[in-house]
């Protein structure tokens, strides 16, 4: 590449410069040279996502095998047997219904409840009290399933539940919660929000301390009550962290809470019409057969499938904010 030159006579002087992948070499040296402490501190965490999060993506390569700890990778290839072993089996429309439906379920009321407790404690004057409230709702968070489990099944279980146990005192008759599965989308669903609608309720209220005091101070002088200060300033600034959350959310909706569900339910055959999950299912095939092949295919199309739920909803999300003059989404 040249540029004209011109030495002291006037003539024109023919001059090459540097091409622009050298030069663009030379800088990202330099950006090296001056931030080199930087990378050093950022080694360890690349590193470490790259053995624990990108390398073991290499395994996905058993789910179109037969695949035997023997064999490793050189197992038989069997294309997509095991993906059609779930699509074929008598119970997949339920387990595909309830792993939506719960989590659809758990969503939404999260949501709304982390939501509504941010906007009622960031009106909240007393900072002792809001201290208070926060740690009392943040508490149930760090209690494992397990102990959820005991704590529920001493209200309902039949024999000595407290429930029970009332009814009893009141002349009326015991009910069988335990061997109802109708109600239990609802029960796993107001017992996911006490556990963690407190932790969504403290990501929301730093969102809340965002903004301006002065705000609320001249809708205040303006004659706004506290409700259409929370509606028209207070709910409008949690819009881009609500969308970013639920995204977040939306891309396990294929994944069921093993944990919960197994604590809760565990082997109750009764209840499984309407709490039964694809991962507690392949968690009772592994328990049988350990098929290897077909637990590494239904994880990675629950993966592909929530891929593609996530960049649906970021899809829409991005077009109904945009006719607001907004852009929430996660790209």
């Amino acid at each position: 590449m040249a540029a004209i030159d011109h030495n002291d006579s006037g003539i024109p002087l023919a001059r090459t410069l540097p091409p622009p992948s050298s030069s663009r070499a030379r800088k990202n040296l330099q950006y090296l040279k001056e931030n080199w402490l930087l990378f050093v501190l950022g080694g360890p965490g690349l590193i470490f996502i790259l053995l624990f999060n990108y390398l073991p993506l290499m395994g996905n390569v058993i789910a179109f095998q037969d695949y035997s700890p023997r064999t490793l990778f050189a197992s038989p290839w069997v294309g997509f047997r095991n993906f059609r072993l779930l699509t074929e089996t008598p119970i997949a429309r339920r387990l595909i219904v309830n792993t939506l439906g719960l989590n659809i379920l758990f969503i939404a009321a999260e949501t709304f409840c982390g939501v509504t407790l941010a906007l009622f404690l960031n009106e909240v004057k007393g900072k002792y009290f809001r201290r208070i409230a926060q740690s009392f709702m943040f508490l149930p968070y760090f209690m494992g399933w397990t102990v959820v489990a005991m704590v529920l099944f001493g209200f309902i279980d039949y024999q000595v539940g407290t429930i029970n146990a009332v009814l009893a005192r009141l002349g009326m008759e015991r009910v069988a919660l335990t061997t109802q599965p109708a109600i239990w989308p609802l029960l796993l669903t107001l017992i996911r929000v006490w556990k963690n609608a407190g932790a969504s309720c403290i990501i929301y209220l730093a969102a809340l301390t965002s903004i301006d005091a002065s705000l609320y101070e001249a809708a205040a002088v303006d004659g706004a009550s506290r409700w259409q200060r929370m509606r028209f300033i207070s709910l409008p600034a949690l819009t881009g962290i609500v969308i970013l959350l639920m995204l977040l959310a939306i891309g396990k909706i294929f994944y069921g809470d093993v944990g919960m569900i197994y604590a809760l339910i565990g082997s109750q055959a009764q209840l499984y019409p309407t709490t039964d999950v694809i991962d507690t299912y392949l968690l009772r095939a592994l328990q049988v057969n350990s098929n290897y092949g077909f637990s590494a295919a239904i994880g990675l199309l629950q993966s592909f499938l929530g891929l593609l739920c996530v960049f649906g909803s970021n899809w829409l999300a991005k077009k109904f904010s945009q006719r607001q003059g907004e852009e929430y989404g996660l790209f």
